[in-house]
């Protein structure tokens, strides 16, 4: 699968989430103190995501 989240702790100790596409980080959380929080931050977005509405201010 091409697509996939990885959990990874940064220099500061904190865990972020990152989703990838292939190599390429589509985008990255803020840090969170614990993994299991990180772990939330996914099951949040995959609960949330496909529902999102998209928001265009590029005219703004």
């Amino acid at each position: 699968m091409a697509h996939r989240f990885e959990i990874v702790k940064d220099k500061a100790g904190e865990y972020r989430v990152r989703f990838k596409y292939n190599s390429e980080v589509i985008f990255s959380t803020e840090g969170y103190s614990s993994k299991t929080s990180a772990k939330d931050a996914i099951a949040s977005i995959q609960k949330n995501g496909p529902a999102a509405p998209t928001e265009d201010n590029s005219d703004t």
